[in-house]
């Protein structure tokens, strides 16, 4: 990106604004109202199912937008996305996402297992949980065999409590399920809240909800007519108050991230048995998971029937083992937050910080970073010059 586009790569809140009004007045087909029950005798009448079939014929005309995230099917900030996006009735919402929280999973797929998808009832869409990663469940998504449709427009993952910002998003599985969908061409989106502890609040994901729908318009419409960038991937992170932003600034990632801090736990206290059986998924997947580590307990019983297990405290190097001993330790790992050293204005997390809406492009084409930031910056100014 050259100097010139970097020093007014910010767009202010009243034209984000203005967007949004002019693309939700232009809706111009209106969905009929659900079927309702004949009252005298509690079945549909024949034009009852006339509608319902005029409805979901309706529905498969709309664009296809796949939603997942990270922190699993119950996080509010998905209820709030897929509530945000349903509103209007513009668009045909399809939901994959994980069934228990995967925020820190990074971009891991699970192979030779089998994974379970359930259907959920999430504010009328069509849902899954799954017992897997949010990479997982967007290549599962996109493979054709959980959905009736071959691809979706636009693949949306979030809205997730805390930034992507800097090289948090290698660890984010929001972030994964975005590239797995940018990795199998479908232009993704990947929406997190800057959320501070103690500070934020439900609301404020509501309102991020709100404050990036202007740019979930812009991008199906382009989308659909090509005029969207190539091969994208658009990292958005929105501040702490969505309501007070200073516009929409394309930035680049920096390299902040968090401080992993690896702490030893006393033996008596890890409790690795609570959260074995907090994170199985299904009841298949509890027994299978028991059965192969009763075989694998049983093959190390008989390999260490001469060897004496010994738990320790894991506070301080232990001494030297015997050699008859296996020594077992236990750590917990925290992630703890620090303040970037790079004070560019233009870096992600810097641009955060200050209160924008920040906008970081990531591309599969072969044309680059910097060209790929410029294109984008372009494409926000195009489509919200179009609506003034």
């Amino acid at each position: 990106m050259t100097t010139s586009v970097k020093n007014n790569n910010f767009l202010p809140p009243s034209l984000i604004s203005n967007l949004q009004q002019v693309l939700i007045t232009r809706n111009d087909g209106v969905q009929q109202p659900p079927p309702k029950e004949n009252e005298s005798n509690g079945k549909l009448s024949s034009a009852d199912v006339d509608d319902q079939t005029n409805n979901a014929e309706q529905d498969s005309e709309k664009p296809v937008i796949l939603v997942t995230n990270g922190e699993g099917i119950e996080s509010p900030g998905l209820t709030l996305l897929v509530e945000a996006l349903l509103r209007d009735r513009l668009f045909n919402v399809h939901v994959c996402a994980p069934q228990s929280d995967r925020s820190v999973s990074g971009h891991s797929l699970t192979v030779r297992e089998t994974l379970a998808a359930t259907s959920v009832e999430l504010c009328g869409a069509t849902a899954y949980e799954v017992s897997g990663t949010p990479a997982d469940c967007v290549s599962l998504a996109l493979s054709g065999t959980l959905f009736s449709w071959s691809k979706p427009v636009l693949v949306i993952s979030g809205i997730n409590k805390g930034s992507s910002c800097g090289q948090k998003m290698f660890y984010s599985g929001a972030f994964a399920g975005a590239r797995e969908a940018l990795i199998s061409g479908v232009p993704s989106l990947c929406i997190s809240l800057n959320w501070k502890k103690d500070v934020s609040c439900e609301t404020d994901l509501k309102d991020a909800a709100n404050v990036c729908l202007p740019l979930i318009y812009a991008a199906v419409k382009d989308i659909e007519k090509g005029n969207f960038p190539k091969g994208c991937l658009l990292n958005i992170d929105i501040p702490s108050c969505p309501l007070t932003n200073k516009g929409l600034k394309v930035t680049e990632q920096s390299m902040w991230r968090s401080s992993p801090n690896w702490q030893g736990v006393a033996a008596n206290r890890h409790a690795s048995a609570g959260h074995f059986m907090s994170n199985q998924q299904s009841l298949g997947i509890k027994l299978a998971q028991l059965s192969r580590d009763a075989s694998a307990a049983g093959a190390a019983l008989r390999l260490n029937s001469h060897r004496k297990n010994v738990e320790v405290e894991s506070v301080g190097v232990a001494g030297k083992q015997n050699s008859h001993q296996t020594v077992k330790k236990y750590f917990r790992l925290e992630l703890l937050e620090k303040e970037p050293e790079n004070e560019d204005a233009n870096l992600d997390f810097r641009a955060l910080e200050d209160g924008f809406v920040a906008i970081t492009p990531f591309t599969s084409s072969a044309s680059g970073q910097s060209e790929i930031e410029t294109q984008v910056l372009n494409w926000i100014a195009a489509a919200i010059s179009r609506e003034q």
